[in-house]
């Protein structure tokens, strides 16, 4: 008797989470209502014997992280936190997708309490989840101790058929597989039906043999029996060598008079349809958005079973604390996110005398990520397989490895998309400030992942380095000439430009000091002068983004040459060669126009005082960025076509960016 009533209490919980996610998607005229339909069982299984999690404080370090890949599914997602006790009402669910709802369309990390990150372009979720446990890892193998473990969760992922379609997929899964991360394991919805139809027309590839391939564990179940999920997960949890995928065979629109179809895909079902599943599947109440008692007694009891397993997990760390004060203390600073106090004490300074007077920003760069690495042990990242050209390796430290987990070194391969979202996902999971480097030409590759970092706010720090026509010999295939002002439109992404060698330590501190975003730093291959700060400003006004770095003598300046990066040090060149011409010229440095908009307004009339309208901007990129600076009556020193392939020198000359041509260009700004 005890056994047929929990396996009826089951039943209904199941039931409870597909009414609630039907009768939401119907009230609100829009959404998803097919997959959670089907999911149901298998997310039922999970969330209420293997997710360990604590409604009542979402933040807890050693949760469970739970990521819904199939973002379109969110009702699922949010039926599950509202009926498991999280801080989300009956009300927020018949909200759904209304004007600022806790329950938007797709989750979105910072919105609704208990998600994860934000999802809903596909591929985006599973492959973020993998820099989750990647995180875990990487904590786990430094501040365990035998006896004293205080890191040992697991990164759940619920995907689906376009999740598996996606590129990005293939990349960040392939790498997952390579490092043997044991403590992931996704659970995919082979429904076989996409938007416009079935699978079979756009997909005929075996996903499971694929992921056997990249070393996955590969289990294939009935989906709709919970029986199969259940014994499926077990044998994840015990596996230690690989990561877990679990086909699930399941039915889009269980139960409903369009099931299997994909006409249950993205739409509601209508009334009609709402009413006939509710009769298949022996629901007894006709009234929307209706919660039997019963299952919402049995699955609160999560809120119990999270505060013990957190209560229990204090203890375990009061305990490590006892025994290990030093990485326990260690262990709170990291996980904070705060930067240690004096971290970037050692960062060198440079003078014209150092480096014969020049150096590259990425080779300033490397340096920069070497001196604060032993005092900022968060730190950690690597490349596109362009470790020694994007000058990302940390030395001394090991590569992180399927036998390496200390490592703070990352070799992604050749997979900038896949690294993007590895980055946010070690982002999100806290504990890391992660950093990721490919050639500028490459953040195509990466600007889906990107745009999901700026759009959540997390530290992630990209390291673009070859950012112009400036790396010479490859040609237009590997000159970025659109990618700057592409980045710059991105919402809440920082871009930084520096001049030379001191403002990429600028630029370092202020990536670092950015909390509320991603910081992409655009490094030349070249070297550039050393820009002498005891004759010009220092480089620490970068901060506010742009800046005066060598003002007009004699009186006003006539004309204003404002630069970004490596055309600094030619407009420098000008402004002597205009003043021996009898002009008056004050050269702007602007590495960062994000900071520069956040200025106060008087301040940035006194760095471009507004009755100063001959302004010339350099910059060898697309121009866009540059009209809101120079106005109606200047000028942009830019590039509209593609690069070629020729030494650098030579390619500055042909395209204009010399002393001589910004001379040109500001007297014609004068009427001269």
């Amino acid at each position: 008797m005890a056994i047929e009533q929990q396996i009826s209490i089951d039943d209904l919980c199941v039931n409870t989470i597909r009414t609630l996610s039907i009768d939401a998607v119907q009230q609100a005229n829009s959404g998803h209502p097919g997959a959670p339909l089907g999911l149901a069982p298998a997310a039922y299984v999970l969330w209420h014997n293997f997710l360990k999690f604590n409604p009542r404080d979402p933040q807890w370090p050693d949760r469970d992280r739970f990521v819904l890949s199939a973002g379109h599914a969110s009702m699922l997602l949010y039926s599950l936190l509202y009926l498991t006790g999280y801080d989300l009402s009956l009300d927020d669910i018949k909200h759904f997708r209304q004007w600022e709802s806790l329950t938007p369309g797709h989750p979105e990390h910072g919105v609704t309490p208990g998600v994860e990150t934000t999802t809903g372009p596909l591929g985006q979720g599973i492959s973020t989840a993998v820099g989750m446990a990647i995180a875990e890892a990487h904590l786990a193998a430094i501040f365990n101790r035998p006896d004293h473990e205080i890191v040992n969760h697991y990164t759940y992922v619920i995907a689906s058929d376009g999740d598996m379609m996606e590129g990005v997929t293939h990349e960040a899964c392939a790498i997952a597989g390579h490092l043997r991360l044991n403590k992931l394991v996704v659970i995919y919805d082979d429904n076989q039906v996409m938007l416009s139809g079935p699978t079979n027309v756009a997909m005929s590839d075996d996903v499971g043999t694929r992921f056997e391939a990249y070393e996955w564990y590969v289990q294939r179940v009935d989906g709709m029996d919970r029986k199969q999920v259940q014994d499926a997960l077990d044998n994840a949890s015990q596996e230690r060598e690989r990561p877990s995928l679990i086909i699930a065979r399941t039915h889009i629109g269980f139960a409903s008079p369009l099931q299997d179809s994909y006409k249950s895909h993205g739409s509601p079902l209508g009334a009609e349809n709402v009413a006939k599943t509710k009769q298949n599947l022996g629901w007894q109440w006709q009234d929307p958005f209706h919660v039997p008692p019963e299952a919402l007694n049995h699955m609160r009891e999560a809120v119990q079973k999270g505060q013990q397993a957190q209560q229990d997990w204090q203890q375990r760390f009061s305990a490590y604390a006892a025994a290990f004060p030093d990485l326990a203390a260690k262990w709170t600073e990291m996980l904070s996110g705060a930067l240690p106090q004096g971290y970037d004490t050692t960062i060198p300074t440079w003078t014209p005398a150092d480096s014969k007077g020049e150096l590259s920003t990425r080779v300033a760069s490397g340096k920069v990520i070497n001196a604060i690495a032993p005092k900022l042990p968060a730190l950690m990242g690597g490349s596109a397989d362009l470790a020694t050209s994007n000058e990302t390796l940390i030395e001394g430290e090991g590569l992180f490895s399927g036998t390496d987990r200390v490592g703070r070194n990352m070799n992604f391969g050749v997979r900038e998309h896949g690294m993007g979202a590895i980055l946010t996902g070690m982002a999100l999971h806290k504990g890391i400030i992660p950093y990721g480097g490919t050639f500028l030409i490459f953040s195509d590759y990466m600007r889906p992942a990107i745009r999901l970092a700026s759009l959540m706010g997390v530290r992630v720090i990209y390291v673009f380095t070859h950012d112009s026509i400036g790396l010479g010999e490859d040609g237009p295939t590997h000159q970025p000439i659109s990618q700057l002002s592409a980045l710059r439109a991105i919402p809440g992404l920082t871009v930084i430009r520096p001049a030379d060698a001191n403002e990429t330590a600028a630029a370092w501190r202020a990536a670092l000091a950015n909390t509320s975003g991603p910081t992409a730093l655009s490094l030349t291959r070249q070297n550039l002068p050393i820009i002498d700060q005891s004759k010009y400003a220092p480089a620490t006004d970068l901060e506010r983004g742009g800046y005066i770095l060598a003002d007009a003598q004699g009186g006003d300046p006539q004309v204003i040459l404002i630069a970004s990066g490596s055309e600094v040090p030619l407009c420098l060149q000008a402004q002597g060669q205009l003043a021996a011409q009898g002009v008056r010229a004050r050269v702007v440095s602007m590495p960062c126009t994000e900071f520069f908009d956040k200025q106060p307004q008087s301040y940035r009339d006194q760095v471009l005082p507004p009755q100063i309208t001959q302004r010339l901007a350099v910059e060898a990129a697309a121009p866009m960025t540059w009209y809101k600076y120079v106005g109606l009556n200047g000028a942009v020193l830019g590039l509209t076509h593609y690069g070629a392939s020729a030494p650098a020198k030579v390619l500055f000359e042909k395209f204009g960016f010399t002393p001589e041509n910004v001379v040109t260009q500001a007297q014609a700004l004068l009427g001269k």
